[in-house]
């Protein structure tokens, strides 16, 4: 039977527009009224609105660039939380859990989603991390630009805009070109802003529970136990427990299940797996323990959580 288990749904440009827009706004920006003929393969590009009220928890499979403008949300990627403020850049890579939700009634901003091949002409996938440093696992994925940073990516935004919605020739490359001087100039704030050492003036207990947030995120669905966080950090499982619950209000035990448990939300909200089939794939002994595990950390057993979000 656990071969035929579904994996959670990871989205892809083809089928995540309903997810994130309503059908009643026409805003003419972007790809929300596009002609067919003026689609741009593996490239995404909208104004705020008609933005659903929440995003989430989901996975998609490519990366994101969200610009707020004016207003403020509420972002969390993994185990990290932040709060968007005007003048906020965010970006996200595939395969991470990300939400948004609060979104303020006067909230408005732009966002760009591309696959990972889109910028293959001017940088190889394989090399957008290391070129970008806020789409690095360990990169700072949230942060703020002066307002004059701010003015040159918007105009470079309009630009691709423009190229959009017109039928000059080379409008594809154009685009390209413009999305890479976009992420150029953001990695030009974070270099100045000095962001690639943000832990720099922070304590050491600090830095060390940023990196175990970040290590979970990545590795939580394989390794469960704090002494496996504790060897790749360097220091004792006793430590780290005792570092974490200083700074986060919980010990890293919790903060491992809290991870896990987000998986196993979205896999009881979007997918048909039965609750033993999730117990099995989330490598539970067996569906009883899954169960006791999912109610003491949410307060409900994961039959009613499926009733009340499917």
């Amino acid at each position: 039977m656990k071969n035929f288990i579904k994996d959670i749904p990871k989205y892809d440009l083809k089928n995540f527009k309903t997810v994130h827009r309503e059908n009643e706004k026409t805003s003419p920006f972007g790809y929300n009224l596009i002609q067919n003929s003026k689609i741009v393969r593996g490239f995404e590009m909208y104004s705020s609105e008609g933005l659903v009220n929440s995003i989430g928890p989901l996975k998609s499979d490519f990366y994101r660039i969200s610009i707020t403008v004016k207003g403020s949300l509420d972002m969390k990627i993994g185990l990290e939380n932040f709060r968007h403020q005007p003048l906020t850049l965010a970006f996200t890579f595939p395969n991470q859990i990300f939400s948004k939700k609060n979104i303020a009634s006067d909230a408005f901003g732009y966002y760009i989603l591309f696959n990972s091949d889109f910028l293959n002409d001017i940088i190889p996938a394989i090399k957008i991390a290391d070129e970008f440093p806020f789409y690095h696992s360990f990169g700072k994925p949230v942060f703020q630009v002066a307002a004059e940073e701010l003015d040159v990516m918007l105009e470079l935004l309009m630009k691709i805009n423009d190229e959009l919605q017109g039928e000059k020739v080379g409008r594809e490359k154009a685009i390209k070109i413009y999305l890479y001087l976009l992420l150029l100039e953001a990695k030009r704030s974070y270099k100045r802003q000095q962001l690639e050492d943000e832990n720099g003036d922070h304590p050491e207990s600090y830095k060390l529970t940023n990196r175990f947030k970040k290590l979970v995120g990545l590795h939580y669905l394989t390794k469960r136990q704090v002494a496996d966080y504790a060897e790749m950090c360097g220091v004792s499982p006793n430590h780290l427990n005792r570092t974490v619950k200083e700074n986060l209000g919980i010990t890293a035990s919790e903060a491992i299940k809290e991870m896990l448990l987000q998986e196993a939300k979205l896999l009881l909200r979007y997918t048909d797996n039965s609750v033993a089939e999730i117990a099995y794939k989330l490598n539970f002994t067996e569906p009883a323990s899954f169960n006791r595990f999912f109610k003491s950390i949410s307060g409900e057993t994961p039959l009613v959580f499926r009733k009340m979000n499917n």
